[in-house]
């Protein structure tokens, strides 16, 4: 397979962009809306392309957001419903492993949720009516569900609902801890408790705000949401493919096996101390591991080698950054931005990028494995 942006089974790019702090569409906090709701909001020019360190303490902001300011200085935009997405003509995909349905992913969604529903339906997992339609196949999130996006705990609903009806259907839809789950679950229960963050002092609160946290989320956020993102697991194996958040290797800090580094991680968070969840949150932050031409494929093999699978499939670095597009000439959007198609492909074919930069204009990427080469 030859490295680069790939475009097997990616979902159809959201037909509208919402920005980052508008209000809950009517009814979200009592049931998962329909899809079909958005609102154009316009694109400004790319950022300088930063150049995060490996060892990048997140007292900062991270990650820009292309054409959204401060959460606080956008007004509330009254929404028009359209029509509901219908499912569109799946492409032709890799044989399925014998006995079990096909296996897919889903990169960092951020609050996304039209483009969520819109990517879903895309794939055919889901039906007009947003419910499960995908029989006994296997789904798994990448995690970064909340943030940025104006309707975090709406796409934490949809998944937790997702799980139920694909587990009564035969399939399964299983998610993954990512790193602003981590900041989210901080910013819930330590608020603006002061932590050593290895830069100077702290605080969940103002990390999470910083970052783009959204003030409506924190505000629905109830305990049960908590409990099943204090249970995500970190890492998981599927097909050969290792799943993982971060391009990073954090993980190999939790222990040297997957169920190692899980129990690690839940212990750690039910142990609920907050420099324990701040060294969490800011390991799990790094990023660009896997990027560097040499050293790259050196990190993939070591996780590879350690817990098993052929490649890495991660989410987290948005794959503008990792071609290093955002910010200068390449970009290949006709107002500036960098262009999506599909996930990345690099590390010497080791590792599959999945930030498709939907908080950048960019895609919501959810794409069936393995990519047919």
């Amino acid at each position: 397979m030859v490295e680069g942006s790939m475009t097997q089974g990616a979902g159809q790019g959201p037909a509208a962009r919402t920005t980052a702090a508008m209000q809950p569409f009517p009814g979200y906090a009592a049931h998962p809306p329909m899809p079909g709701y958005g609102h154009a909001a316009p694109v400004q020019a790319a950022p300088e392309y930063p150049e995060y360190p490996q060892g990048y303490t997140p007292t900062a902001r991270d990650l820009p957001v292309i054409g959204a300011g401060a959460p606080q200085d956008v007004p509330t935009v009254e929404l028009t419903p359209i029509a509901p997405p219908q499912p569109q003509h799946q492409p032709q995909h890799p044989p399925v492993p014998a006995g079990r349905g096909p296996l897919y992913v889903v990169g960092d969604v951020h609050g996304y949720l039209d483009e969520l529903y819109e990517a879903l339906a895309a794939q055919g997992l889901i039906d007009a009516h947003g419910h499960w339609a995908a029989g006994n196949a296997r789904l798994w999130f990448l995690g970064d569900f909340t943030d940025r996006g104006p309707d975090g705990v709406g796409v934490i609903d949809l998944v937790m609902r997702l799980s139920a009806e694909a587990a009564a259907a035969g399939g399964y839809c299983k998610a993954l801890m990512g790193n602003h789950e981590l900041l989210l679950i901080g910013a819930k229960r330590f608020a603006d408790t002061p932590v050593n963050s290895g830069a100077g002092t702290a605080s969940f609160q103002a990390a999470w705000l910083l970052n783009g946290g959204q003030r409506t989320d924190m505000e629905r956020l109830e305990d049960h949401h908590l409990q099943w993102m204090s249970r995500l697991d970190a890492i998981a194996e599927e097909d050969g493919h290792l799943l993982v958040h971060s391009d990073t290797t954090a993980y190999l800090e939790f222990g040297d096996s997957i169920e190692d580094v899980n129990d690690a991680i839940t212990e750690a968070l039910q142990r609920n101390d907050p420099d324990e969840v701040w060294d969490l949150f800011r390991k799990f932050t790094k990023r660009f591991a896997f990027r560097d031409e040499d050293a790259g494929p050196m990190a993939v093999r070591e996780l590879l080698q350690t817990y098993g699978g052929s490649r890495i499939v991660h989410g987290h670095s948005p794959i503008p950054y990792l071609l290093g597009e955002v910010g200068t000439e390449d970009a290949d959007g006709e107002d500036g931005t960098p262009l999506v198609e599909g996930p990345h492909l690099y590390a010497d074919g080791l590792a599959l990028a999945m930030d498709g930069g939907v908080t950048m204009a960019g895609k919501l990427l959810v794409v069936q494995l393995p990519l047919a080469g």
